[in-house]
């Protein structure tokens, strides 16, 4: 069998074929797709219909978008500013490939691909964390995505920062419109803004890490305040879940120092004497959400 994935985003669409070691025939990026809902919805459909006959062979689809499709209605949920948003993507795509399509949160699609043969290759139970634009979280048992009775499993981002200082309360504003949530204070977004906030500065997170490794004091200082949260935020899930490993990708996954600070700081927050669970980097990188689209089927 030869699977198709697409990863849709933001900013960007990324398709890629693979066969059923995981090699891959081909991958392809090319800019989200522009316009309304039609033209979205018929550009996505284009799309794998040109890397079907790019390799030739009848392909099965999967589909990693934000958000995830509602069991209710049918129709895509949570896919912040999206055109996808709310429309019924599923039965549509349906109708233009002339076939079932399946489809996964983004960030069960990043977890899949790292427990099959990513970081995480072997382990029964992984979290999957995307530190990111967003904070997205997907949970893979035993090489299967759970996806949850309300199409919600993994949605970590949304849950408020554990443990919260006096100082972070009542927490920052989040896209969902909640306050206080992970994503805010652990989103690249909510480490510029954090860092903006102590010291008047307006940086980007690869310019704050940089910063903090080179000596600068008030970037240092921002970065130890990011991971004592994440390491809070973890602890939850280690003490929920108990993964056999966690793997982090995202943009603000290439800051080195989380995987060995972040687990130095974790334990006091987890119910155990010890705690060995793994902090992981991706494999895949960003190539993750694709090919863990692919892997749907």
């Amino acid at each position: 069998m030869i699977r198709i994935g697409v990863d849709v985003g933001g900013t960007k669409i990324e398709i890629a074929a693979i066969d059923e070691s995981g090699a891959e025939l081909l991958r392809r990026r090319a800019p989200a797709p522009q316009g309304g809902y039609a033209e979205a919805i018929g550009a996505i459909a284009k799309f794998v219909l040109e890397a079907e006959r790019a390799v030739g062979a009848p392909c099965s689809v999967g589909i990693g978008t934000p958000g995830a499709v509602s069991r209710e209605t049918g129709r895509l949920k949570n896919a912040y500013a999206s055109v996808l948003n709310g429309m019924p993507v599923r039965p549509d795509l349906e109708r233009l490939l002339g076939r079932e399509v399946r489809f996964a949160n983004d960030a069960n699609c990043f977890a899949l691909s790292e427990a099959i043969d990513g970081a995480a290759k072997g382990a029964q139970v992984v979290f999957g964390a995307i530190l990111g634009t967003g904070v997205g979280g997907g949970v893979v048992v035993e090489r299967k995505a759970v996806e949850g009775a309300n199409s919600i499993g993994g949605e970590w981002g949304h849950n408020p920062l554990p443990r919260p200082a006096p100082g972070e309360l009542p927490g920052l504003r989040c896209a969902c419109g909640r306050d206080g949530c992970i994503e805010a204070f652990l989103s690249g977004p909510g480490l510029a803004r954090d860092h903006r906030l102590a010291t008047g500065e307006s940086r980007e997170p690869a310019e704050i890490a940089a910063l903090a490794e080179s000596g600068d004091r008030g970037c240092a200082a921002t970065l130890e305040r990011y991971e004592e949260r994440l390491a809070r935020a973890l602890a939850s899930v280690i003490n929920l879940l108990d993964p056999d490993c966690i793997v982090l990708g995202g943009g603000l996954s290439n800051i080195g120092r989380l995987y060995r600070n972040v687990p130095a700081l974790w334990g006091r927050h987890v119910y155990s004497d010890t705690v060995v669970t793994p902090l992981a980097k991706a494999v895949h990188g960003d190539a993750s959400g694709v090919r863990g689209a692919a892997r749907l089927w």
